[in-house]
């Protein structure tokens, strides 16, 4: 089999969000792969293990984007490339569905495209539906495990969890999907993994490479504030007994208006 799996570079989670001067800044976090793609990468180590086959990781970005694409390779992906071209600056969902359905074309005979189910910084989980859509192909949404895989026939059968439910959905091959959590705990990357991802040497794919022009962006954000401040007070009620706390509190919410 061959499996693609985008990826891509966000700040670590425990960074801070800032607007400076109109611009969105996560300060001087360090850079990492997206949580989420961590799941869709184990997915796919799993599945070649189990079926055979490779897993090639592509990430949109500035070298930045590197520090995503050598986490997944010391896990174990085989392959990377990465795409830039400046006239993708500013790119939307939409414009990055393109140019990855572009890159998966380019690829050729990929049996299925792993995505985990959304970064941490955009958080709008669209980009494997819209990769799907300019695909042609099938999408089946959180995967939380492949009951069956069958390459030569190329079908599968992927279980969903569906709230207290389990849904099982079959599908033809080639196919995009997310990975849910439940999937697999991602595995950490050995040392000699490490080191090999590191003296990697990663391909860069620019619009021509993939034979696109420059796709517009249909979103912009023309202005982005910080929300206002809130001023939130806290008061501990006290009293000699439950009733008389309770009572005080009611008095407190009439007050406010609240009841």
């Amino acid at each position: 089999m061959k499996i693609v799996v985008p990826v891509k570079v966000v700040p670590d989670t425990a960074a801070t969000l800032k607007v400076e001067d109109g611009r969105v800044t996560w300060g001087d976090a360090p850079l990492v792969l997206n949580p989420w793609d961590e799941f869709a990468v184990e997915a796919a180590l799993q599945t070649v293990e189990q079926h055979g086959g490779t897993v090639t990781v592509i990430s949109m970005g500035d070298e930045s984007a590197l520090e995503a694409i050598r986490k997944a390779l010391a896990m174990g992906a085989k392959e990377a490339v990465r795409i830039y071209d400046d006239a993708l600056a500013g790119a939307d969902v939409r414009v990055t569905a393109q140019v990855l359905a572009a890159a998966v074309r380019k690829m050729g005979d990929v049996d299925m495209v792993f995505f985990g189910r959304q970064a941490v910084d955009g958080d709008t989980g669209l980009t494997p539906m819209y990769t799907a859509r300019a695909l042609g192909w099938p999408f089946v949404g959180l995967v939380s495990a492949f009951t069956e895989m069958d390459p030569a026939g190329r079908t599968f059968a992927a279980e969903r969890s569906v709230g207290e439910a389990k849904q099982t959905i079959q599908a033809p091959m080639p196919a995009v999907v997310t990975i849910a959590k439940e999937f697999a705990e991602p595995r950490y990357p050995s040392f000699m993994g490490i080191r090999k991802a590191s003296r990697a040497k990663v391909p860069v794919w620019s619009l021509a490479d993939l034979g696109l022009d420059a796709p517009a962006a249909k979103v912009r954000w023309p202005e982005i504030t910080m929300p206002p401040k809130r001023e939130v007070k806290v008061e501990f009620i006290e009293g000699a007994t439950p009733r008389e706390i309770a009572e005080k509190l009611v008095d407190k919410l009439i007050e406010a208006k609240v009841l």
